[in-house]
Parts: C-alpha cells; structure tokens; sequence
C-alpha cells in the first residue's frame, strides 16, 4: 500500500480507536488502550521503534484519556479529506458511470466525454490535495502517538492536533452554506 493510502487508512480509524480508548482508559485499562495507538501507529504507518525496550512505566488514565481526546479531534478533522477523497471518485474519476445525463449544463459538456474528462480533470488535484491533508494529519498524530510510548513530544505537536480541525470546521460551514 502506498503511503498515502497507509495515511488514509490510519486516519480512517482515528475517530473510532478514539472513541474506544476513551472507554477503556475510563475503564482502567489505560495501558491496553495505550497498546492500540502503539499497533495502529506500528502497523498501518510502519513505525519503526514506537515501544521502548525494557521496563517502562504504564501510561496514566489520564494521559491516554488525553491523547485519545486530541486524536478524535484530528479523527474529526480527517473526516472532511476523507470525504472529498470518497466524493471526488464517485462524482469526477467515475462520473460517466453516476450521471446519466443530460450533460448541456456539466462542466465540460454537452457531451458525456467532454463532462467526463472535466470532472476527471478536476478531481486529480482535490485528491492530492485530500491525500496530502490526511498525510499530514497521521504524521502529527504519529508524534503524539509517540509521548505514549515514553518518548519526548516536540512542543508544537500538542498545539498543531488541536489547530488542525480549524480549517475542517471552516470548510464545513462553508459548505453548509452552499446547499
């Protein structure tokens, strides 16, 4: 898998992972929730040396409580790349094969081949860009991920998870403005 759909597919499970850690660190098992951030991480990014060797100490209930606040906010933060991921495939890349016409008022009509290729064109960089958003969101959360593990956090990772959502919500309303 390429590292954009490896990127894809982590933040596909942010929101979720999220909202189960929640539970089991307020169920105290903060140490097993704590163990799925570090597979996720391990696994779907390929991080090498996410675990300390030997002995550490078990995360706080409130640190992974914490932590698993701040990804469900860049959980809900990739929901609106992975969104127009999913929209751009069904209504550019695939558009001859969802809309059935007329096409006199398409972009790139009248005809099926003219609309076809307009949405296409259209949506190659709105996928790279939703690519390279999601990119970005695995890789801050990938440095949060890694205070879990006893390693120190950079001082702008905190700061970046919690402005990241700021620029989805905006689009968001901005879109909810058009319909």
């Amino acid at each position: 898998m390429s590292s954009a759909g490896r990127s894809s597919a982590y933040c596909l499970v942010l929101l979720p992972l999220s909202a189960a850690a929640i539970a089991a660190a307020l169920a105290g098992r903060p140490g097993k929730a704590a163990g799925w951030w570090q597979v996720l991480r391990e696994r779907l990014l390929g991080a090498e040396g996410g675990r300390i060797q030997g002995p550490t100490p078990a995360p706080r209930r409130s640190a992974v409580a914490g932590h698993a606040a701040l990804s469900a906010l860049l959980g809900a933060a990739a929901l609106v790349p992975l969104g127009l991921e999913v929209l751009t495939v069904l209504r550019g890349l695939l558009y001859g094969l969802v809309d059935h016409g007329p096409y006199d008022h398409s972009w790139g009509g009248p005809t099926l081949a003219g609309a076809w290729l307009a949405h296409f064109a259209i949506g190659i960089p709105i996928i790279v860009a939703a690519a390279l958003a999601l990119t970005g969101i695995a890789a801050v959360h990938q440095r949060l991920t890694a205070a879990l593990a006893g390693r120190p956090r950079a001082p702008w990772v905190v700061p970046v998870a919690l402005l990241a959502p700021l620029p989805a919500i905006a689009f968001f309303i901005a879109w909810l403005h058009q319909i």
